[in-house]
């Protein structure tokens, strides 16, 4: 087996009917799916019985988050025998194109350093998915982007970091990490780093596997001649719960990596910035943490 795809689903069922549509037309490349349902309440399950039969579905009795979800089948691919040379994380609101994953498994057999490819992504204006390659929320990087740089000087090297837009979105480009919503990585490279920190609700994890990715000595690539689409539910920006998992997720990635080497004055600056974007329902808890931090360095 040469891929094998982990998709979570959380009510949207309709949109995960179109993404395995999709993949049925794959070619060029042998495919394994496996869709996890974290607890939902549309019928989704159903749907993927009576449509999809052939499909492996695992279905969770919690919503342990994305993290957890997308562990529950990584652990199942890596157990078996003879798993694939490939596993890739996949979102439901995705539709692929037919040649696109055999282009992502071609460049990661013609780049033996590779450890995660991910492809163009595509908004439905056809508009390129700026999250589809990023460099990693170092506190430099980051506060760049609180202060709103990153989008006044798109085109600098030094303030477009975040999102890398100072690239050519058409020429392929070693980056630090790629988007969960279409993420290839190489077997090995998952092995050696370990699954997803389920820590992270949503938001966040990939970054931090991609991290440890590299700390491994592989090393991450956005390959833009494979293209997938990326239909982005507006649902999510709406949800006040999904702002806050955002900004929480962005305190632990801080946290875990780079808090203990920050000096305290960006420190400061830093998780006050956060807990300013987080809201009150964040603020509490980032500066418990903070405070607790303080009494232990």
């Amino acid at each position: 087996m040469e891929l094998g795809i982990v998709i979570l689903n959380y009510n949207t069922r309709d949109l995960l009917r179109d993404c395995l549509g999709s993949l049925q037309e794959t070619r060029g490349v042998e495919i394994d799916v496996t869709v996890v349902d974290n607890a939902s309440r549309d019928e989704s399950v159903a749907m993927l019985r009576a449509e999809f039969p052939n499909t492996r579905v695992i279905a969770s009795e919690t919503n342990g988050g994305y993290a957890y979800g997308n562990n529950l089948a990584l652990r199942e691919f890596l157990a078996r025998p003879n798993p694939p040379r490939a596993l890739m994380l996949l979102n439901t609101d995705t539709v692929v194109p037919p040649d696109a994953l055999r282009l992502l498994i071609e460049f990661l057999d013609a780049h033996p350093d590779a450890g995660v490819v991910g492809p163009k992504l595509l908004l439905r204006d056809g508009s390129l998915d700026l999250a589809c390659r990023r460099s990693f929320p170092t506190p430099e990087i980051s506060f760049y982007r609180m202060l709103g740089l990153s989008k006044l000087f798109p085109k600098s090297k030094r303030f477009g970091r975040y999102n890398l837009t100072y690239l050519d979105e058409n020429e392929t480009a070693q980056v630090d990490s790629v988007v969960g919503a279409a993420m290839l990585m190489r077997t090995e490279a998952l092995q050696q780093a370990g699954l997803l920190d389920e820590t992270f609700f949503m938001y966040g994890e990939d970054l931090d596997l991609a991290l440890r990715i590299k700390q491994k000595a592989w090393n991450a690539y956005y390959y833009p001649r494979a293209e997938i689409m990326h239909y982005k539910r507006e649902s999510s920006k709406q949800s006040k719960k999904a702002q806050i998992e955002f900004y929480r997720a962005m305190y632990i990635f801080y946290e875990k990596h780079y808090r203990a080497t920050t000096p305290f004055y960006l420190d400061w600056v830093v998780m006050s910035g956060i807990a300013l974007k987080g809201g009150l329902a964040l603020a509490p808890e980032i500066f418990r943490a903070r405070e607790w931090k303080g009494a232990n360095r």
